[in-house]
């Protein structure tokens, strides 16, 4: 894996970072005081991140004599959470060697330890099993393709028992683990519309964001990869209603170069965010988001949202935008990992389109309905706030 990220370090900007970060890794370590009693918390990335925060901060709030120690496996979630305020000792989890686990465990001393989601590394687990030190992964689900439920997968199981337990988003990833003889496990759903939740009831107002708005109806697009923006696009250069919708686009990545030639794709007016004067946004009819952070609460602007990442490597995260009640749109291919998708799916406030067509055809259909719309949007926020409750399902099991 580290070769991999080696060759691949002299294109990409991210597998640079990835390799410089652990560089610095053992250097950062030198320094670190264990704690009797310390937690470490492990997450792939911001996402992960995002699931793994209302357990930490509610574990933290009760037992503040622990330390807490944050790890991340990629560059965009220690990029972006590296001063997180409520844990000790933020950094990259170690190439997993048999080597590093001992080193690493050795320095921070966890007496417990909290995974999310699907972070599976052999040696780091097994030297915390080793060692009789409790791991719980949390937010969890499984899926019947997985090397775990196949006739080869005896090494992937063998992972899954160094857990002590096993909480999951569905019924589905309960009985998968059942069949294999995992029954440690219980059914508790996904600590991210905990976070949505608390995110929405603290979201910040940006008066610039409300004067642009106006009295218009807002589609956000989040996270939005080059293949979303087609789609977006197609509809946006379509639309008759110019001045009745307005469009907020956050790109998944900052690029100005890019978001200069997306602009020309349209043939409406539109002002970057961190060049926006009040008359600029108000002239506008296009607002690009040309920061990292603020997407989660600019969806309390919209009115309906086209979310990224369904089209490329998997879909980013509906929730942020469901929790304020509106109909959501998303790529049709790379959606089938993420139960909220299925189930907003399911009750229909969420729509997996093919193309700018079907793209433009459904949203046109909302906009001509209003009862359909409405019912749509309250469907989706109703949705997020019955699946809240996991995180203190967690924390309530826990014996500290």
């Amino acid at each position: 894996m580290q070769l991999g990220f080696r060759l691949a370090a002299f294109v990409h900007p991210k597998a640079r970072l990835w390799i410089e970060g652990r560089k610095q890794l053992w250097r950062q370590l030198e320094s670190y005081q264990p704690s009797p009693r310390t937690a470490w918390f492990h997450c792939a990335s911001v996402g992960e991140f995002e699931q793994a925060r209302p357990v930490l901060e509610t574990f933290r709030k009760e037992n503040p004599d622990w330390k807490i120690v944050l790890t991340f496996f990629s560059p965009s979630g220690y990029e972006l959470r590296k001063k997180y305020a409520q844990a000790d000792l933020i950094c990259y989890l170690p190439l997993d060697t048999a080597a590093n686990a001992r080193r690493f465990v050795d320095i921070i001393q966890p007496e417990m330890a909290f995974w999310v989601k699907y972070e599976f590394w052999h040696y780091h687990l097994s030297e915390l099993k080793k060692r009789n030190i409790p791991v719980i992964i949390f937010s969890a689900i499984f899926r019947p393709d997985q090397a775990f439920f196949k006739s080869y997968g005896s090494f992937q199981r063998n992972i899954l028992k160094c857990f002590s337990h096993l909480f999951v988003q569905n019924e589905e990833s309960l009985e998968l683990l059942k069949s294999i003889g995992i029954t440690n496990a219980s059914l508790s759903g996904d600590t991210r519309f905990d976070r949505v939740v608390e995110i929405a009831r603290e979201a910040k107002s940006f008066p610039l964001v409300e004067q642009f708005c106006g009295e218009a109806k807002v589609l956000i697009g989040g996270s939005i990869w080059p293949e979303d923006w087609k789609t977006i696009t197609q509809f946006i250069n379509q639309n008759t209603e110019k001045r009745k919708l307005k469009y907020i686009i956050a790109p998944h990545e900052i690029d100005i170069q890019q978001i200069e030639q997306w602009s020309k794709d349209l043939t409406l007016t539109s002002v970057r965010f961190s060049e926006a004067t009040l008359e600029s946004v108000q002239q506008a009819d296009v607002l690009w988001i040309d920061n990292i952070g603020m997407l989660a609460s600019l969806y309390r602007y919209g009115h309906f949202a086209f979310v990224g990442g369904a089209y490329k490597n998997g879909l980013h995260n509906i929730v942020e935008a469901a929790v304020w009640g509106m109909p959501l749109f998303f790529g049709n291919r790379k959606y089938r990992k993420f139960q909220e998708a299925h189930d907003l799916l399911a009750l229909g406030s969420a729509h997996a389109v093919a193309d700018g067509t079907e793209f433009t055809k459904i949203f046109t259909s909302l906009l001509q309905q209003p009862e359909v719309y409405q019912q749509e949007a309250e469907t989706s926020r109703m949705y997020v706030y019955s699946k809240i409750g996991a995180t203190e399902q967690i924390v309530r099991s826990l014996k500290v």
